[in-house]
């Protein structure tokens, strides 16, 4: 994939955080990403220690949530997370099952995920997303109780909003590849019936 100059510039103009303010990030909760009636809220599994520092979604690097949200043709660009607050106005929002930071997303309880998913519920009831895309799939059979559950549409609703479970974008879930990575948002995208909004290329 051809690096984003918007992205790349982003990037260069936050600095790093370094080993002391990622340790002291554990614990830490971010705000969510959310507005009223959204197309899809995305819920990752909880913030790692490099989101926590920073106070972006899925900021790591590595992590493969943003380039996967554009390959599936959520976002006309690759955004870098320090932009997420664009996302509403695209119908798009970040939540997390459990709110406080970890390095390992298996550092969480089986409490605090039920708790979470819980939790979830009264957030999805506040703001009406259509759909809710749960990005992990262990998370989410243990946080709803559906150990049989596999990726795509779920058969239950969260209130009045249908469930869809994605693979988890964290370079370490090795089982999917930046390309299968995109194609499984790009089927949440046409179920959701929302138009591709990747900029064509010009001739």
């Amino acid at each position: 994939m051809t690096p984003d100059p918007v992205r790349a510039r982003a990037a260069g103009s936050h600095p790093r955080p370094n080993r002391a303010e990622l340790a002291a990030a554990a614990d830490r909760t971010i705000p969510d990403v959310l507005a009223p009636g959204l197309e899809v809220l995305f819920v990752g599994i909880n913030p790692g220690l490099w989101s926590a520092a920073t106070g972006w979604h899925f900021a790591r690097p590595g992590n493969r949530f943003w380039p996967a949200l554009h390959a599936g043709g959520f976002t006309p660009r690759l955004l870098h997370p320090s932009e997420q607050d664009e996302l509403p106005a695209l119908g798009l929002g970040i939540t997390n099952m459990a709110a406080r930071a970890s390095a390992r997303a298996d550092e969480l309880s089986t409490e605090e995920l039920l708790t979470g998913a819980a939790i979830l519920a009264d957030t999805v009831a506040r703001h009406r997303p259509r759909w809710v895309a749960v990005v992990g799939v262990t998370a989410y059979r243990i946080g709803f109780q559906r150990p049989k559950a596999a990726f795509g549409p779920q058969p239950e609703t969260l209130v009045d909003a249908r469930l869809w479970v994605l693979p988890n974008p964290s370079g370490l879930n090795a089982h999917f590849t930046p390309v299968t990575l995109g194609l499984a948002f790009a089927e949440l995208r046409v179920a959701a019936e929302l138009p591709d909004r990747r900029t064509p290329p010009t001739a």
